[in-house]
Parts: C-alpha cells; sequence; structure tokens
C-alpha cells in the first residue's frame, strides 16, 4: 500500500509539473548541449506573414541545396500551422531566420562523420542559425522550430536566447522491421519525418527476415516473388527505396539495410533453391529446411551478386549483416554438413561451421568496399572481423549487455546499444523513464573503451506491430532514447524530462503525429484539430 501511496503521488507531482514551468517556447527536445537566456527574458514577435528562412552572407550553401529548400518549405507550416495571427505593431519583429553554413556541400549523404553541431541565437530584431555542414544546420532548424510559441492574443513569438549545440554521439538509431508486418511506404515516410523532429539520424531497415522478403531485388527477382507476403502489394520497390533514401538524407538520416544471415532467412528458400539447408529425419530429408547452406559454393555466389546489388542500391558505408540467433539444429540433422565439420576439423563445434560462413560473407562485403555492423553473437562467437566492424549488442538478460559492452570495447571494436531500448516491448505506466534511465557509458572500462561507443538504437520490432499501431508504440516513447543518445550525459532529470516531453508530445499531435499520451493531461490542441 505504501508503495502504491508513493507512486500516485510522485505521479501528481508530474501531473502538475508543467504548470509550474514557464511558457512552452524555449523548452527543446532533445535538450540542448548550452542554452542560456538574457536577464529580463525578453522575446521578439514573429510574423507570419513576413517571416522568411534566408542564407546569410558569406554562407558557403545557398538558394539551390536542395537539403535547405526542402527543410525551409517544411518547416513554415510546421511553424505557422494557424493561419490567423495577430501581429504587434509595438515591438520590433523577427522577421526572418538568417542561415550561415561554413562548409559546402549539399548533394551528398550524411555519414557517421558527418558535423551535426549549430549554433542559434536569438535577439530582438535578429536571428541566426550557424552551422558547419546542412547536416548540423537540419539540427538547428528542429530547434528553433520548438521555440517559437504562440501566446493568448495569438501573436507568434521566440524567447531571446543563445543556444550552442551538438551530439552526445553521432550513431543515433532506431530500427522498423518490414518482414513481420508489412509497413507501407507512407508509414515509413511518415516515422522519418518524426525521427528527425528528435534529431535521430539513422534508419536501421530490417527489411528482410523469416515471414517475409518484401524487398525486390533486381538481381533476384524470385525472392520476393516468391518471399513476400503478397507480391503486387506487400513489397518495396526500386522506386520506392529510391524514395526513403532521399525523404531520409534530405532530413539528414542515414540508410542502413540488414539482410540479416545466414539465419533469419526461411523466407528466402522459396525463391533461391539450393540456397537454405535442408533439414533430415534421421537418413531422409524432412521437407523442412534451415539457415543457409554454408557448404556450397553456389551459396557465396548467390550472396556475392546480392549484396552486389544491395551495396549499389543502398549508398551508406555500412551494411548491417546481421548474424544472430542461428539455430544449429538442422546443421546438426544434415549428412553432408556433418561430413563437412569432420573434413574441416570442427569436430560438434558448430559454432566454427556458422564462423566459417561469417568470415567468407565479411570477405565478400570488405571486397565491394562496404564496412559492416553485426549483431553481438558474431563477436561472441569468435568470428574473424575486421578490426572497424561495429558491433550491435542487443541481449538484455538483466543488464548483462553492460559487461557485453565492457566485453566489445575492451577488444577494441566500436559499439553500438540497443538492448535495453525495445520499444515493441510494452507495459502499464510510464515505461518510457525506464528508457531514458539508461547510460550507454554505466560499464566498467577504460575512457579509450567508453569513446569507442558511438551510440545506439531504439528497436521496434514487428511480431505485434504494423501500421495501426506503429506510431502511437513508438512516440513519444522513442523521444527518451533520442534524448540519450544527443544530450549531455548529465541530463538526467526525470520531472523535467517529464515536463518537456509532454510539451514535446503535444508538438507531434500538432504537427499529425499520433503519439501516446505519458499519462494524465491534455494539449491546446489535440490531435485531429479539437
Amino acid at each position: 500500500m505504501a508503495a502504491a501511496r508513493a507512486l500516485r503521488l510522485c505521479l501528481l507531482r508530474l501531473l502538475l509539473l508543467p504548470a509550474l514551468l514557464p511558457g512552452s517556447a524555449g523548452a527543446v527536445w532533445p535538450q540542448p548541449q548550452a542554452q542560456s537566456f538574457p536577464p529580463g527574458g525578453g522575446r521578439c514577435p514573429v510574423p507570419a506573414r513576413r517571416f522568411r528562412f534566408a542564407a546569410a552572407g558569406g554562407s558557403a550553401v545557398g538558394p539551390g541545396c536542395a537539403v535547405l529548400d526542402a527543410a525551409f518549405q517544411r518547416y513554415w507550416p510546421l511553424l505557422f500551422g494557424r493561419p490567423t495571427e495577430n501581429e504587434p505593431s509595438w515591438e520590433t519583429p523577427c522577421t526572418e531566420l538568417l542561415v550561415y553554413v561554413s562548409t559546402p556541400g549539399c548533394d551528398g549523404f550524411p555519414s557517421l562523420d558527418s558535423k551535426e553541431s549549430y549554433k542559434l541565437s536569438v535577439s530582438k530584431g535578429s536571428m541566426l542559425l550557424s552551422a558547419e555542414t546542412v547536416w548540423g544546420a537540419l539540427r538547428g532548424l528542429e530547434t528553433f522550430s520548438q521555440l517559437v510559441g504562440r501566446d493568448e492574443n495569438g501573436t507568434y513569438y521566440i524567447n531571446e536566447t543563445e543556444i550552442v549545440d551538438f551530439p552526445r554521439f553521432p550513431h543515433r538509431g532506431l530500427l522498423l522491421d518490414t518482414s513481420r508486418h508489412y509497413l507501407p511506404l507512407r508509414a515509413i515516410l511518415e516515422t522519418l519525418d518524426v525521427m528527425a523532429y528528435n534529431k535521430f539520424n539513422v534508419f536501421h531497415w530490417h527489411i528482410v527476415d523469416d515471414p517475409s522478403f518484401p524487398y525486390e531485388s533486381s538481381t533476384f527477382p524470385e525472392l520476393s516473388k516468391q518471399g513476400a507476403f503478397n507480391a503486387m502489394s506487400h513489397v518495396y520497390t526500386a522506386s520506392d527505396v529510391r524514395t526513403v533514401i532521399e525523404y531520409a538524407r534530405l532530413r539528414g538520416i542515414r540508410v542502413i539495410a540488414e539482410f540479416d544471415t545466414p539465419g533469419h532467412t526461411l523466407s528466402w528458400g522459396p525463391g533461391a533453391p539450393g540456397l537454405l539447408t535442408p533439414c533430415y529425419m534421421g537418413k531422409v530429408p524432412s521437407g523442412v529446411y534451415g539457415p543457409i547452406n554454408p557448404i556450397v559454393n553456389s551459396t557465396y555466389q548467390f550472396v556475392t551478386r546480392l549484396f552486389q546489388e544491395v551495396s549499389a542500391v543502398f549508398p551508406d558505408f555500412f551494411l548491417h549483416l546481421g548474424g544472430d540467433e542461428v539455430d544449429f539444429t538442422c546443421w546438426q540433422s544434415n549428412p553432408e554438413i556433418r561430413a563437412f565439420m569432420m573434413e574441416k576439423g570442427f569436430g560438434e563445434d558448430y559454432k566454427k561451421l556458422e564462423s566459417f560462413y561469417i568470415q567468407r560473407l565479411l570477405d565478400i562485403v570488405s571486397s565491394l568496399g562496404k564496412g559492416y555492423i553485426v549483431w553481438q553473437e558474431v563477436f561472441d562467437n569468435d568470428v574473424k572481423l575486421r578490426p572497424d566492424t561495429i558491433i550491435h549488442v542487443w541481449k538484455e538478460n538483466k543488464m548483462q549487455y553492460l559487461k557485453e559492452m565492457a566485453n566489445v570495447t575492451r577488444s577494441g571494436y566500436q559499439a553500438l546499444l540497443s538492448a535495453p531500448w525495445y520499444l515493441n516491448r510494452i507495459s502499464y505506466g510510464q515505461d518510457w523513464i525506464e528508457a531514458y534511465k539508461v547510460e550507454p557509458l554505466n560499464f566498467e572500462g577504460s575512457p579509450e573503451q567508453k569513446a569507442l561507443v558511438i551510440g545506439g538504437e531504439a528497436c521496434m520490432w514487428g511480431e505485434y506491430v504494423d501500421v495501426t499501431n506503429l506510431t502511437p508504440r513508438l512516440w513519444p516513447r522513442g523521444g527518451a532514447v533520442a534524448e540519450r543518445l544527443w544530450s549531455n550525459e548529465t541530463v538526467r532529470d526525470v520531472e523535467d524530462a517529464y515536463a518537456r516531453l509532454v510539451e514535446f508530445r503535444c508538438t507531434l499531435l500538432g504537427r499529425g503525429v499520433q503519439a501516446q499520451p505519458l499519462y494524465v493531461g491534455y494539449c491546446d490542441h489535440e490531435f485531429g484539430g479539437v
């Protein structure tokens, strides 16, 4: 009883907190690295009808830059979605945001090394956003959009402020699983929008898996014809994939595709005869198939051709090669594989057979000029890896992931964390708090080890998630992960985070995003324009 009463009091305090805070304009999600307000807290009217974005004098990037031009067009309606306004004549207005980018370059793709820092200065009649790259300018535009508020008289305004901001980690990702349930193209694009609002910068596209193969391959068209849920309606065409990649690029988001092997490949089998391992019942085939068959040359010819295509289609330097949850049962049942094991001196250790396959796969992908990310089992099973391999830690096991992070970085590999951020798992109450409290570097290790942690990813696996519940399950809970990966490690106050996340959730509703509530309360403008 006492514990329940304490919880209720805590929740009530959280509920009342927004009433104790200053106006919403000025609270940013994720929280910037440094923000200051002048003494007295001045504000500047922002007249919607006269406001414009413009390139600052001397900027290396100006009109004609698709990334910035598209961003300016997106953000204007986000700022001034309601056209009627009262424009005061008694104050000097802020009529334009000048954007200065110091480094040329607008046509490329964001990368792990992209600079996303920016500075934003707002004073009476003057607003300047400066960044080293267009990717930093995008992050600054999102911050600016959250600073513009509207008072009780209908006047748009922005508080005078100075912001210096940059991400804590360079890889801040979100995984979507489009195999267990097909997600329409529209749902992916809408998710990319909300990722940009949260300053996520990596879309990890877990595009195929056991249940279905929705990727339309030009090299092996039978894969989706035979492996998709529906080869006409539940596929991603070459045009769809290009659309996703460009839509993401314009928001400063990388697209990293995952083609997981040798396990998680049952949907590949119908379209690629001879690729999967025939399982045996005693001395005869059972008619069931297991992981990719690692002992035949045709497997490696197939994998080479498929990844040649994938490497050309997806421009990011990295591919995610999976490598997790390989079930050895089928391999153990197959007499040809058992004979191969004896021939190679592997004995009964099927991890060595898995390593044999993975090492050949990694050589193939390396030869194509790509880097790779693998799930932690590849590291755990002692596969020989390139020094620049990124290990993706996903097994939670009651905080055992911290030991895994220590082991991975002690071995000199870069690490990504997802174990505590499986957002497809839900529980009653404010489960965002557990995600928010995670500290990625809270493991035993040297400063050099901790520098090898390049970030993390929130994961939305698709067993129980499709287009009907993707958005409310993902947002605003995903914002907890976004702030942990962007903001300073000292930003840990849950009550302050609650107040800002509630406000941010209202912002998302105003932008047409069906983000679920955190707790009891309301937004001035509810979803659907109420």
